[in-house]
């Protein structure tokens, strides 16, 4: 009777290493049948900007749509690296990267299409060769500076423009697009004046933004223009004016602009506190979603027939967001419920 039950006993124990082992083999199975994606983006306390595309990202790339995805959210180019590095080393099977810089991805770049690991961009555009990535998704940063350019010269504002330009992370996409027109601009207008610039740094500091206005109001600079490089930024010049008692917006002295239609500053440019914004759309997800749906199943990507041209160099395999400015003669409500970005 003992050795009846001992034998029960280990028929038990051996039944039950298969059958554990017959999950952990199902719970194998269905990890491996994941597409494995790591995403390179910049932290989400950078901007509102930034929070809304690594909300995009994360709510696209889920195990529920089939993904295990690895992510890195760093704001400065070697950490970027570092991660992608690590990501190869990983042996993802796609990588996207939002770049802290546009120069630098030469070599981490080459390593990914050694692997065979074809990369994805998003939202910025790196500075590379056009074999070096599959696709892009990206805004175009320097239209982006031109239609604010354009905006000016068509408000013809008497006597010109006075500037204090308050630049973004300096080396990376959207601060060079937006800064660039803008040079050009004030070089061709001989009305138009760079009085004061300064940058908000790595992570396009409110308060460091608001410095560099208390500066320029301490040093009694005649000043007539805020041009901020994003919302956040524009927020901490304004406070800045608020607290010197200096009138700004549509009936004030100093005119204030932005970038990227967050609600906050979409609701500044319809009470008339500033005067402009320009959209940067975060929605980029989607879109290399079923990119990496159609490599994965064996298709071909289905590019509209464009070419994008920066560096020097013309690209083809780009996809550009679709993107618009407003000014206070325009919004609506109805606007900033469609467009604007966050609370």
């Amino acid at each position: 009777m003992k050795k009846f039950l001992v034998v029960l006993l280990m028929l038990a124990v051996a039944a039950s290493m298969v059958f554990a082992g017959g999950n952990r083999q199902a719970q194998t199975t269905t990890r491996s049948s994941l597409i494995k994606v790591g995403i390179i983006n910049l932290h989400p306390s950078e901007s509102g900007y930034r929070e809304a595309n690594v909300k995009d990202m994360d709510e696209v790339f889920t195990t529920a749509n089939g993904y295990l995805a690895l992510k890195a959210n760093y704001n400065t180019l070697n950490e970027q690296l570092d991660a992608a590095r690590q990501f190869i080393n990983d042996g993802v099977d796609y990588l996207l990267i939002s770049t802290a810089n546009e120069n630098g991805w030469d070599s981490v770049l080459a390593d990914a299409k050694r692997a065979g690991i074809p990369v994805f961009l998003f939202d910025r555009m790196i500075n590379t060769a056009q074999d070096n990535f599959t696709a892009a998704v990206i805004s175009d940063m320097q239209n982006q500076g031109k239609n604010a350019v354009a905006w000016l010269e068509a408000q013809n504002r008497a006597g010109g423009y006075r500037f204090i330009h308050i630049q973004g992370q300096i080396g990376s996409p959207a601060q060079a697009g937006r800064t660039e027109p803008l040079d050009a601009a004030i070089a061709r207008h001989s009305n138009w004046t760079l009085v004061r610039r300064g940058t908000g740094g790595d992570t396009w500091s409110a308060d460091e933004a608001k410095r560099i206005v208390e500066a320029a109001i301490a040093a009694r600079e005649n000043f007539n223009v805020i041009y901020a490089e994003n919302d956040g930024m524009a927020e901490g010049a304004m406070k800045a004016l608020q607290e010197a008692g200096v009138s700004h917006g549509v009936n004030g002295d100093v005119w204030i602009m932005g970038f990227d239609f967050n609600k906050f500053a979409l609701r500044h440019v319809m009470s008339g506190q500033w005067n402009f914004n320009g959209q940067c759309s975060p929605f980029q997800a989607k879109v290399i979603d079923g990119f990496i749906k159609t490599l994965h199943s064996g298709g071909k990507l289905n590019i509209p027939a464009s070419s994008w041209t920066a560096y020097g160099r013309t690209y083809t395999n780009v996809v550009i967001n679709p993107e618009i400015v407003i000014d206070t003669a325009n919004i609506t409500q109805a606007f900033i419920d469609q467009y604007g970005l966050g609370n």
